[in-house]
């Protein structure tokens, strides 16, 4: 029971302090970057999340413009110019970004502004929180 309980403790440790989603964005960094020196890449990157919350740099990105954009023009299969909240919904989920504060219709259509803007706030969001 004490091995239960302590490893409980150790689960809702990480869990409150979000290490599990910190160390899969710092993977995700890992892999799309492939840095030479992975360990001075990951010290940079957790530099970067320190300085971004004090609003000194930016936060380390997965994605920039030009990988939104193209995301966008994947969702966007007929070249509408708009996306469904639905498929704005599922791309932020596949970044595994939050949809919990979305107050959108499921008639709303998201253009590429719209979806690069608020993309890059929930990006800002996710890391501030660490």
């Amino acid at each position: 029971m004490a091995a239960a309980a302590g490893e409980r403790e150790c689960r809702d440790y990480l869990e409150r302090h979000r290490i599990p989603e910190l160390l899969h964005r710092l993977a995700a960094l890992l892999i799309y970057h492939r840095p030479e020196k992975p360990r001075e890449f990951l010290i940079q990157a957790l530099e970067r999340v320190k300085a971004g919350k004090r609003a000194e740099g930016e936060y380390p990105y997965l994605m920039d413009e030009a990988n939104l954009t193209a995301m966008f023009e994947l969702l966007d299969v007929v070249g509408q110019g708009h996306i469904t909240a639905a498929q704005y919904r599922e791309a932020l989920k596949t970044l595994g970004l939050s949809t919990e504060d979305l107050q959108l219709g499921d008639d709303a259509n998201i253009t590429l502004d719209v979806f690069k803007e608020e993309v890059k706030k929930k990006m800002l969001e996710s890391w501030a929180a660490y």
